[in-house]
């Protein structure tokens, strides 16, 4: 039967040769917000280091961060409050929520990353000048905590962002080359589900799970859960109509996941999306054991099976030092059969 699931689905796919797809739901009065592809790193480029939410403990993390920089062929610049402290943040609000934007209204800066994640990011977003954004786009890159900035700047600039390690991740080879691909080369790249084992008889990978079965083309939008949920209601999500909605999360019990996802269903959200890809789900156990409680893979496939649209998990996404660069914003498709992920354009110009 066709339903109104089909149709989204069907339109998502028929949207995909538009480039100018609006990607937030605009304020009243204001213009539809429309994709747009910040400038691409080269080597030699100045990488602007900012502390949205936790603070770094001391400069001698400050200095290792430095060097990873440096090892990617980047020059470092931190913000100026970089070392401060507020609690567990890292300086006031209104000092970490200057920083960034001194970082976008730096000449010098090409880019900016996240140093680290913790909590604190979504408190930025009332004092960050979206508009001043939007007409200096640059390529922000992060994860956890910082999902806050990137569906911020989706819903509010358009502007495209990268998912992915942190300026103090440990940054495997994996790693770098999946940022450094979308990041510098402007790639499109294809991401499988890892095979744990090697290839089973079936063909299938030993860690996919494909809950709904299906190909679906549409924005990547999405990030931690934790955080995604907690803006539900807020001017700062982005339209999920017709996207691809990928999610991770960290340290939460099976119940928690179930209660975010049950938040994103009433609010709507999940009735929208074209497909969804659930990466990790990082130590996401019941602390007190036992088989009382459903397991983290029972409360996606309960969710994301009635659905009626391609939805898989096992993507390397999240809490993970192997983790792929998702790029928020751009279009990509998705077979939830093979457990791929393919975008469809570069994520930087």
């Amino acid at each position: 039967m066709f339903t109104r699931r089909h149709a989204v689905a069907a339109l998502g796919a028929a949207a995909f040769p538009l480039a100018g797809l609006p990607l937030g739901a605009p304020q009243a009065g204001a213009a539809p917000v429309r994709p747009v592809r910040p400038p691409r790193l080269r080597e030699g480029d100045v990488l602007g280091l900012v502390a949205p939410a936790g603070f770094i403990a001391d400069r001698f993390g400050l200095a290792e961060i430095e060097r990873t920089v440096r090892a990617m062929g980047l020059i470092p610049k931190p913000a100026p409050h970089m070392l401060e402290r507020e609690g567990y943040l890292a300086g006031s609000d209104k000092a970490r929520a200057g920083d960034l934007m001194a970082m976008f209204a730096d000449d010098e800066v090409r880019a900016i990353m996240a140093v680290r994640g913790g909590w604190g990011a979504a408190r930025l977003l009332p004092h960050l000048d979206f508009a001043a954004i939007a007409r200096r786009p640059k390529l922000f890159a992060g994860f956890s905590d910082n999902t806050a900035l990137h569906l911020a700047f989706a819903a509010r600039t358009g502007v495209h962002s990268i998912h992915g390690p942190n300026a103090s991740a440990s940054w495997p080879p994996a790693a770098w080359e999946a940022f450094r691909k979308l990041a510098f080369d402007a790639e499109m790249p294809v991401y499988a589900v890892p095979s744990s084992d090697g290839p089973s008889l079936s063909g299938r990978g030993a860690a996919l799970r494909t809950f709904r079965g299906g190909k679906a083309r549409g924005r990547l939008l999405g990030g931690n859960l934790t955080v995604l949920s907690a803006l539900a209601g807020t001017p700062y999500l982005p339209d999920f109509a017709g996207a691809i909605l990928f999610l991770e999360d960290t340290n939460e019990s099976e119940y928690r996941i179930d209660r975010m996802l049950t938040q994103l269903a009433l609010a709507g959200i999940l009735d929208k999306v074209a497909g969804v890809v659930f990466g990790q789900c990082t130590r996401c156990h019941n602390p007190d054991g036992g088989y009382s409680n459903f397991t983290v893979y029972e409360v996606l496939d309960r969710r994301f099976s009635a659905l009626g649209v391609p939805a898989f998990q096992g993507a390397l996404i999240g809490h993970i030092a192997a983790q792929v660069s998702m790029p928020v914003g751009v279009m990509a498709e998705i077979d939830a059969d093979a457990g791929t992920i393919r975008m469809l354009e570069p994520a930087v110009a």
